[in-house]
């Protein structure tokens, strides 16, 4: 088991390869163990995908920053893998609001997180470009010393405004401020995507499975990228698988989109076999709030270690089965 600055230290390798790597968004820590189990090096929460599983929108004000964290820590404790976090805006428009998210995130396990310089005010959606840069140097100063990557997302893209220009600018002074990556959801195209990674000191994040265009690995590596996320369109795909087979269910009568679907016994030996000695009582985290959310130290609740996956024959059918997987497991 690494110890978390371990993580950090692989996490933060990771970025300065030849090559992209994708950070897949987990939304639990169902999902989280899945991914884990598949060979990917670390993972990236989603509040897109988190605030669809509670029936909620994704938007400012949805999802509360003890909700978020409360999600990242689950996540981070059924996993061995290094966890960022989305951030969203930092959960507040002052510097020091972001720095203390910062803190909080370190203490649920985080490694890595991302803060925004959107500001959910439709009339002003994007921080001037000093009180941005102010929100990312607090926010960088935070993690000295707490082995903590920061992401710096500059949002104009989002909220229809397509300057390439004052983007990288930008980035260049979140650069200066302190951020470790840097990373603007919806460029249009490879070539602002080349252009930007050109013009930066800083390893670049780009999203893939929204709208849009979609590029490979191997093309945005080309392009200067060195980490791909996927946002919350994985929670969006399984909501899609889950809509179509209740769509056969109800128009044809027919149970056809269970062959599809991962097996019990393979999706079970990926999830923790913890017992609960008192099933009658609640985790304290959740009657209380997880200490950590407070500013003091707590571990949340324990979530077990994973299973042993007899589920990769599942996962991946074309390769040799593992060698601790026993004829009777079948």
């Amino acid at each position: 088991m690494q110890t978390r600055a371990e993580k950090y230290e692989c996490f933060k390798s990771l970025h300065f390869r030849d090559r992209a790597f994708v950070l897949p968004n987990p939304w639990d820590a169902g999902t989280a163990r899945i991914l884990s189990s598949m060979g990917f090096e670390a993972l990236a929460t989603t509040s897109a995908g988190y605030a669809f599983s509670v029936g909620r929108r994704d938007s400012f004000a949805g999802l509360s920053r003890a909700e978020i964290l409360a999600n990242a820590s689950a996540i981070v404790n059924a996993t061995n893998l290094p966890v960022s976090a989305d951030l969203e805006d930092g959960f507040g428009p002052t510097p020091e609001t972001c720095a203390e998210t910062i803190r909080m995130a370190c203490e649920v396990g985080l490694v890595g997180g991302s803060i925004e310089d959107a500001t959910g005010d439709p009339d002003r959606p994007i921080y001037e470009k000093e009180a941005a840069v102010d929100r990312i140097r607090a926010a960088a100063a935070m993690t000295t010393g707490r082995s903590f990557l920061l992401t710096a997302r500059a949002e104009n893209y989002l909220w229809g405004r397509a300057d390439l220009s004052d983007t990288i600018a930008r980035f260049q002074a979140f650069s200066d401020a302190g951020a470790d990556v840097l990373y603007a959801p919806g460029l249009p195209d490879i070539d602002a995507i080349r252009t930007v990674c050109r013009e930066i000191d800083k390893p670049v994040n780009v999203v893939m499975g929204l709208q849009g265009q979609t590029y490979s690995v191997r093309q945005l590596s080309e392009a200067g990228v060195r980490r791909i996320s996927v946002g919350g369109s994985f929670a969006r795909a399984a909501l899609g698988a889950l809509k179509r087979a209740a769509e056969e269910v109800l128009t044809k009568g027919t149970f056809t989109y269970a062959a599809d679907a991962i097996p019990d016994r393979a999706v079970s030996q990926l999830m923790s076999g913890e017992k609960l000695e008192n099933r009658g009582s609640q985790c304290k985290a959740h009657l209380a709030g997880n200490s950590a959310f407070t500013g003091r130290s707590g571990q949340g609740c324990e979530l077990g270690k994973h299973a042993t996956p007899v589920a990769r024959l599942w996962l991946f059918p074309h390769r040799p089965p593992p060698r601790d997987l026993l004829v009777g497991d079948f």
